[in-house]
């Protein structure tokens, strides 16, 4: 890999679009080094990337989705969004398994799109990142105002009359916003393989306490139906209250809107579905790490965490809110929530609301703990990947203005500390989180709303896009002999063989996928801000849900004004190298002996010691 954060195969360097060589070379000379260190193993990116995922979106919209459309039709809209979010995150993942270049999801939209949606997707994802970064220190804040009221608590004979953290409730917001975002910034200035490794203990302890959550809530279950308190154990599935939800309520400032029958249900299913979106957002970091990521080509790192993170996230998601919903009702009054946008506590997250309702002591203190351990992990990684993102735009010369000053500030943003790590763009995406201060202002869940529908739409944007970069990637491809070379040269030019051996990572049917990742995403888009149309028009709901388009817009027609000096857009031309040279080809040629199968050492018998030991390594694999 060179300074760039570039893989170099037979020793030619790859060629990267928009990259001015003799302007890092400047930077190199007078600011120092420019390159992320190669330091993180398979199991640092196989954590970080789910660590990322797990923030506040699971633990406390999980109630409010269940409200719009019932527990089963909330089971139902997880693995609908996680299929979504899997399909792009594995064209996205099959892309940089074979380029590991720095930032990705920059880099192929300029190779395979144009080079003006590179540029606008690099600042959309790096605006979304930080905004993310507020957003869930903003949740860490909230999340100490813990408390129950006492009718609530009589109302399902709690052994205890108060349930609540009287600290938290007396402290000011800002005060847990600024210790957390210090402890942010630090976390995020230690050396990248340290803060690989805090984050593998984070993405573990998330993971234990999720099971011990889908176990507990089983627990809970059964124990209420042996002891005769419910006639039967899926009674919150059936009549009188169902599957789904009976009608969907969205309330504006003045005005409440109800709809029943199969329009209720598919309002409800799609409010559902964009709601959700944020609490996925976080698959693609599995691709941002790929210029830290060492043994790309040994450990096949890229597309066994693409998977993992996929399957991981998406299993334990709807196995939560299906447990969850065995134990309270879909109309619990702590979890209706007619608002528009809104996050809000932890007495509003159905874990906790299920130990409140079946009178478990200890376990929602323990729980809204553990709600602002996972929130400020969150941010963690959210500041990693704004950070790299960043970085990856102050490498390219053609995204900023040509200005001395632009530069200036550029090359310092491209520089490295000795460690590898880009101080200079930590600092300067930090900044941008003491937006996390707004959760000091009065209405504080709709201000967490808002800014979360910000972030998903800007990463809705930035989806469709790689979605498109595949399908266009995809033409340079060809289904060819597995024994072929992996680059083949053709009367028609030059392509890429993805049924060659040493291809590194391909799904089956992946440009179908791609395909209903770019629809699904695009619709999404498009239509997640219906409800601020309703009487009377919010226009702060509005501006949440849609002014992601118009910057996007703004972005790409500000390119090529500066670049080709025309404002008329029909004489604009499309930039795209389509570049496949020096692809990262994996060192296991044989595709049954790779990483993630399962495979006998001892084909004649079954049961032997080395079968037993491969059939562990396996487990061992998925596992880690």
């Amino acid at each position: 890999m060179d300074d760039n954060g570039l893989f170099l195969a037979s020793g030619v360097e790859m060629k990267k679009p928009m990259v001015d060589t003799k302007s890092t070379e400047r930077g190199r000379k007078h600011y120092g080094s420019t390159g992320l260190r190669r330091v993180l193993n398979e199991r640092h990116v196989n954590m970080i990337a789910f660590s990322s995922t797990i923030g506040i979106g699971l633990f406390l919209q999980s109630g409010k989705i269940m409200y719009l459309i019932g527990p089963g039709g909330a089971v139902i809209a997880y693995l609908l969004m996680g299929s979504l979010l899997w399909s792009a995150v594995a064209s996205l993942g099959e892309m940089t398994a074979i380029f590991p270049v720095k930032g990705p999801i920059i880099d192929f939209p300029s190779r395979y799109i144009d080079e003006s949606v590179g540029f606008a997707v690099g600042w959309m994802a790096w605006f979304a990142y930080v905004n993310l970064t507020a957003t869930e220190v903003s949740a860490v804040a909230q999340l100490f105002n813990f408390g129950f009221t006492k009718d609530y608590l009589r109302e399902f004979n709690y052994p205890r009359e108060n349930l609540g953290w009287g600290f938290g409730q007396e402290t000011s917001p800002a005060v847990w916003v600024g210790i957390f975002l210090i402890v942010v910034l630090l976390i995020n200035l230690l050396p990248v393989r340290a803060y690989g490794e805090i984050e593998y203990v984070c993405g573990c302890i998330k993971m234990v306490v999720i099971v011990g959550m889908i176990l507990a809530n089983v627990i809970i279950n059964g124990k209420n139906a042996n002891n005769g308190q419910s006639h039967s154990r899926f009674q919150f599935y059936q009549a009188p209250y169902g599957f789904f939800s009976r009608n969907t309520t969205v309330a504006t400032s003045s005005q409440v809107y109800t709809y029943t029958g199969d329009t209720g249900r598919l309002v409800g299913m799609w409010s559902a579905m964009t709601t959700i979106f944020f609490s996925l957002q976080g698959f693609f970091t599995v691709s941002i790490t790929a210029a830290e990521n060492k043994h790309l080509d040994k450990d096949e790192s890229i597309k066994l965490a693409t998977r993992k993170i996929s399957l991981r996230v998406i299993t334990l998601y709807a196995l939560v809110v299906f447990t969850a919903g065995l134990n309270l009702p879909y109309n619990d009054p702590n979890i209706r929530d007619t608002s528009i946008s809104s996050i809000r506590r932890g007495q509003n997250s159905p874990l906790i609301i299920a130990c409140v309702r079946n009178g478990v002591l200890g376990w929602p203190h323990f729980l809204n703990a553990f709600f602002i351990f996972s929130a400020f992990s969150t941010a963690v990684n959210a500041l990693y990947v704004a950070s790299r993102l960043l970085h990856a735009l102050a490498s390219i010369r053609n995204v900023w203005p040509e200005a001395v000053w632009a530069n200036t500030v550029r090359t310092r943003l491209e520089r490295t500390s000795s460690k590898g790590v880009p101080v200079t763009a930590v600092f300067v995406s930090w900044l941008f989180g003491l937006l996390a201060f707004l959760a000091v202002r009065p209405y504080p869940s709709k201000i967490l709303g808002r800014m979360a529908t910000y972030c998903t739409c800007s990463l809705l944007i930035v989806y469709a896009c790689v979605c498109l970069a595949f399908l266009s990637f995809k033409t340079r491809t060809l289904d060819e002999d597995p024994k072929e070379d992996l680059v083949l040269t053709t009367e028609n030019g030059t392509f890429l063989n993805r049924n060659a051996s040493d291809y590194p990572y391909k799904s089956h049917l992946q440009w179908a996928r791609a395909a209903y990742g770019l629809v699904g995403c695009c619709l999404l888009l498009f239509f997640n801000g219906w409800r601020s149309f309703l009487h009377p028009f919010s226009t702060a709901d509005f501006i949440a849900s849609y002014l992601n388009v118009l910057i996007f817009t703004i972005l790409v027609a500000a390119y090529h004004v500066k670049d080709e000096r025309e404002w008329n857009p029909l004489r604009w031309t499309r930039r795209a190298t389509m570049d496949i040279q020096n692809p990262m080809a994996t060192r296991e040629k044989d595709v049954n002996l790779r990483k993630g199968r399962l495979h006998r050492a001892n084909t004649e018998k079954f049961f032997v010691k080395e079968n037993g030991i491969r059939i562990l390594e396996f487990i061992w694999v998925w596992l880690k």
